[in-house]
């Protein structure tokens, strides 16, 4: 098919070299403009405009579809249609419109659930036993278009936000080809109840809070790793947290109840396995341990 390819993050990449792979003409892809990053805030533009560019295509990076220019040129490019991936840009019905086919997305969640921004990590903060991808039919809606494709996959106790990330852009980008190869589509309106939608992700969500359950605990903790990780203060130090083990355990909230890193939550405890302090990459505990020391009896922050 005659495509437009729009998307931004590296979970767009995986959906962008597949439809290459599966022989489609990709005519123009957009993303996000660049923005600054980094210690010298540079302009830095995103995986898949350099993931495009790489390859030689076009790649447009307007602020808005709302701006005539950028509708007229979206227009003329005579579209079969266009497959939207986390693009992180609201299209206006007048841009839907345009493509012969209309513009699939392709969300991280079974919808109607964790409709929004963060699919994949509210999906493991919240506990879900699994998720998966859905291929939409887009419509004005944030995410309220008609499903014409959905794969499941479970949740697994030791799954992170970075681990399911992968998972889930390998099977959305399998599953978009598979969609886009039957020429056909039947949308299935998505359920009135189970709606949920997954906010962005607040700075103020990282730190931890000792007093929840480690359960729940333990969800949010692996539902923030690696990025942008939870964290809390030892010794004065602030520390991410990016795996813990819940067990048995009891003792005041963030306290240290041995010499192996099982901290007290408000209802259980849990097992820190893998730890990172600023500066250096992730570490196991005992690699973590040789280097700074938390005894038993220890106040984590």
């Amino acid at each position: 098919m005659r495509l437009a390819f729009m998307g931004t993050p590296e979970f767009a990449v995986t959906v962008l070299t597949a439809l290459v792979d599966a022989g489609h003409q990709i005519v123009c892809v957009y993303s996000q403009p660049p923005r600054p990053a980094g210690r010298g805030k540079a302009l830095r533009p995103s995986p898949v405009q350099v993931a495009a560019e790489a390859r030689g295509f076009a790649v447009a990076t307007p602020e808005s579809f709302r701006d005539p220019a950028v509708l007229a040129q979206f227009a003329a490019l005579e579209l079969d249609a266009a497959v939207v991936v986390a693009y992180g840009q609201i299209l206006p019905q007048a841009a839907l419109d345009v493509p012969r086919l209309g513009c699939l997305n392709l969300h991280a969640s079974l919808l109607p659930r964790w409709r929004g921004a963060a699919p994949i990590q509210r999906a493991i903060m919240a506990g879900d036993r699994q998720t998966g991808v859905c291929v939409m039919q887009m419509d004005a809606g944030l995410d309220t278009g008609p499903v014409l494709a959905r794969q499941a996959t479970p949740i697994g106790p030791e799954d992170t936000a970075g681990t399911l990330h992968d998972r889930l852009a390998s099977i959305g980008a399998a599953l978009m080809v598979e969609t886009l190869a039957a020429g056909r589509f039947t949308a299935t309106p998505q359920s009135e109840t189970g709606v949920t939608y997954a906010a962005k992700i607040d700075k103020a969500e990282a730190r931890i809070d000792w007093t929840r359950n480690a359960v729940e605990l333990s969800a949010h903790i692996r539902g923030l790793s690696p990025f942008p990780g939870a964290w809390c203060e030892i010794a004065g130090e602030r520390v991410k947290l990016l795996m813990t083990r819940p067990e048995d355990g009891a003792g005041t909230p963030g306290e240290v109840l041995d010499d192996a890193l099982l901290v007290a939550c408000g209802s259980g405890a849990l097992r820190l396995s893998t730890l990172q302090r600023a500066g250096k990459g992730p570490m196991d505990a005992n690699t973590f341990l040789r280097g700074f020391a938390v005894p038993k009896g220890t106040q984590l922050g």
